[in-house]
């Protein structure tokens, strides 16, 4: 019998939680508050119809050919131009899907044993991304404006175990669905580079805005002390896989080679049909319907937890963008051992103890409110308060 020895990074890996959840959500009859999906009803399918034809009509051989692996130049130069600082395109690298930058940065940044700040709690594929490098993640404690500058301080490090970045979602974060304020990303800023500490700054959600945008990015303050990371996931559609990294000269070219090992480049036909789609000021025109759909579920999850809620003790926050909504229970409930509850009332939500590096709150969740309708939202919320009642024995 032939027998296989694993590496001993895959004895760190797991599955993610969120997509073992979403397997249940296929149950006939639940109505999932649960996965992070971007609403079908924004994609602009028609738009890449129109793209698809006029890629392979008039640069058909070429989309289907190897490329090269920083990325399709014209889609790089427009990507430069978007971000709200100056950014040479040789500075993008075109990814599949910003979870891959996330590997790429692990691959180039973490040995075993490195010190890895993140926020308390982060993104779980974060987490997954790192966690084969036997990294030791350290959770930064943070509260409703984002990393608490003292305990970054605290948390910091030095000399061989001093922490080789940290990671932060400051834009509707996930899994909180919280915004970093601009006095917190100025001291962020100006503390990680006294500390010397490069800051990993993922912006997937950043175009969601619902009333104002958020306040610059972090990079745009620090560009040399600063890898950022965008996707096209959530603006135009997720089953492209595109995403990009902007990074300084000094870890580009590490960064390229990883991603070279990884897939050779991301696929060419993606590239160049985004490309096509993104020209006469798409995203201009199309983002705004998507901020006004998921505003208007936002507000009817607001609606239906103060109806249905009242006087169980349970906190929510309102988040001002993105697909998230961040739930506290009453004291004594556990949110996990709570899930196959709510799942019988046919509702699913995401406990919120896998998206913490080391001391999870068991009492916290996230929904989502950006793929089910507002009846089905009311509904849920209903299901969902009807199993927080029964648990606290009303």
């Amino acid at each position: 019998m032939t027998h296989w020895t694993l590496a001993a990074r895959a004895a760190k890996m797991n599955p993610s939680v969120i997509r073992e959840i979403l397997k249940v959500t296929e149950k006939p009859g639940i109505i999932s508050l649960a996965g992070g999906l971007p609403s079908p009803k924004t994609f602009p399918v028609d738009a890449f119809a129109s793209a698809c034809a006029a890629v392979l009509t008039h640069d058909g051989a070429a989309a289907l050919q190897y490329a090269a692996s920083e990325g399709y130049a014209p889609l790089r130069a427009a990507i430069a131009a978007h971000l709200p600082w100056d950014v040479d395109p040789a500075q993008v690298l075109i990814t599949t899907g910003s979870q891959q930058g996330l590997d790429l940065v692990a691959k180039v940044l973490i040995d075993e044993g490195s010190r890895v700040l993140v926020e308390t709690p982060t993104y779980l594929g974060a987490l997954q991304a790192f966690t084969p490098m036997q990294p030791q993640v350290v959770g930064v404690a943070s509260d409703d404006e984002g990393v608490d500058i003292d305990d970054l301080t605290a948390q910091a490090g030095s000399g061989a175990s001093k922490a080789r970045f940290l990671y932060v979602l400051p834009n509707f974060q996930n899994p909180t669905g919280r915004t970093m304020s601009e006095a917190r990303r100025a001291a962020l800023s100006a503390k990680a580079a006294e500390l010397g500490i490069p800051l990993i700054e993922d912006n997937p959600y950043g175009d969601l805005w619902f009333d104002s945008p958020p306040a610059a990015p972090l990079t745009a303050r620090n560009p040399e002390g600063c890898i950022y990371l965008g996707s096209f996931s959530k603006v135009l559609a997720p089953g492209l896989r595109l995403g990009y990294i902007v990074a300084p000269q000094a870890v580009y070219p590490k960064l390229l080679q990883a991603k070279q090992a990884a897939d050779l480049h991301t696929p060419g036909f993606n590239q160049r049909m985004v490309a096509e789609v993104l020209q006469g000021d798409f995203l201009a025109r199309h983002v705004p319907t998507i901020r006004a759909l998921y505003k208007q579920q936002r507000d009817a999850m607001l609606v239906a937890l103060e109806r249905e809620m009242a006087g169980l003790g349970v906190h929510w926050n309102s988040p001002q963008g993105g697909m998230f909504l961040w739930l506290r229970l009453p004291e004594g409930l556990d949110a996990t051992a709570l899930l196959a509850e709510a799942v019988q009332r046919n509702v699913a939500y995401v406990p919120g103890a896998a998206f913490y590096a080391e001391h999870a709150d068991p009492r916290t969740l996230r929904l989502s409110f950006v793929t089910a309708s507002s009846e089905q939202i009311n509904t849920g919320i209903a299901a969902l308060a009807a199993t927080v009642r029964a648990a606290r024995g009303g």
